[in-house]
């Protein structure tokens, strides 16, 4: 099969196509054709540094769209023929790749009517944002949520899931991407180079401030956030914890909240495993229903991967970008 090669730790931005081996699936693992893989920061990120269970050359690619196969033993939900999506495990190859293979309890099956790009758009990002608001928050009792950073992957899929929970939804993005991010849901929009948060934040709210912050930029902006929030508010945090002893033990009785979507292929919990599917299974009914969007603004093909994932690297790159494999 043809697939990208990083042939070692940090030379991400030199891969290239080559042919190799397919894999097959193990006990419990089904063997994807893949038609469509997503592009995630979480790729250079994990390609610089490298990772102690990788043996080179190695396989990125975490958002796999694909058509199942081969089934290994004990697979009984699944049939070779069956379109599907998953969140691959990083400590494994991935699927930048004309073939991958991966557990077959964390797997979604594509409605029909949904592409297998805009599928490959969601795992990461979606399943993401999918976990901070319905996994961490206690929706039914807030009302303002500030999303930091709406025109990213993870904050423009959590600006959609609030607004479709019924809040209001305050985010921050550059002046040229804030008709995007309305677009998508936003009551509000600051821009984070020009304005002041939280000044901005403070009129809104009338000086309440807002009941949870979803922070995906970094320990920095989480730490920074912590003073928009309201009395016994929440703040999720994607990128980063905040630095906790900001705020005064007694004070604001705030919760924080640790979204780490891919530790649940390591965390030997079966139920944390199958829960990734049943979110790929909702993040699914809504896009096949049109309730949200992927966001899919580029497809590209295998080839183009690293110089696409130059561009993501250096974070300007709005919505999703998707690799067409078949």
């Amino acid at each position: 099969m043809k697939a990208l090669l990083l042939q070692e730790k940090g030379k991400w931005k030199e891969k290239r196509v080559s042919e190799i081996n397919p894999p097959a699936p193990d006990k419990g693992e089904i063997l994807v054709e893949v038609h469509a893989v997503g592009l995630n920061p979480v790729d250079y990120k994990t390609a610089t540094g490298g990772h102690p269970n990788w043996t080179y050359p190695h396989i990125l690619g975490l958002d796999v769209a694909g058509v199942v196969a081969e089934v290994g033993e004990g697979v009984t939900q699944w049939n070779q023929g069956d379109k599907v999506v998953y969140h691959g495990d990083l400590t494994k190859k991935g699927g930048y790749a004309e073939f991958a293979v991966t557990n077959a309890h964390t797997v979604s099956r594509i409605p029909e009517g949904v592409t297998f790009e805009d599928a490959a758009a969601l795992p990461t990002a979606g399943y993401t944002a999918y976990q901070a608001l319905h996994g961490k928050l206690p929706l039914s009792q807030l009302n303002t949520i500030f999303v930091h950073g709406g025109a990213g992957g993870v904050g423009g899929f959590a600006v959609q899931l609030a607004k479709l929970a019924g809040k209001q939804v305050i985010t921050t993005a550059s002046l040229h991407n804030h008709e995007y991010v309305k677009s998508l849901g936003a009551d509000f929009v600051v821009d984070y180079r020009t304005e002041d948060i939280p000044s901005k934040v403070s009129l809104i709210t009338d000086g309440r401030g807002v009941d949870a912050v979803i922070d995906t930029i970094s320990r920095q902006s989480a730490t920074e956030a912590l003073d928009l929030i309201a009395f016994s508010g929440h703040i999720v945090h994607i990128a980063g914890a905040p630095d906790y002893t900001k705020i005064k033990p007694f004070t604001k009785s705030l919760s924080y909240h640790e979204v780490a979507l891919g530790a649940a292929h390591q965390s030997g919990d079966i139920i944390a495993e199958r829960a990734l599917a049943k979110i790929g299974d909702e993040m699914l009914f809504l896009l096949a229903q049109g309730s949200i969007s992927s966001m899919l603004k580029e497809v590209i093909s295998l080839d183009e991967i690293p110089e696409a994932l130059s561009r993501l690297s250096q974070r300007h790159v709005k919505g999703k970008m998707v690799a067409k494999i078949k």
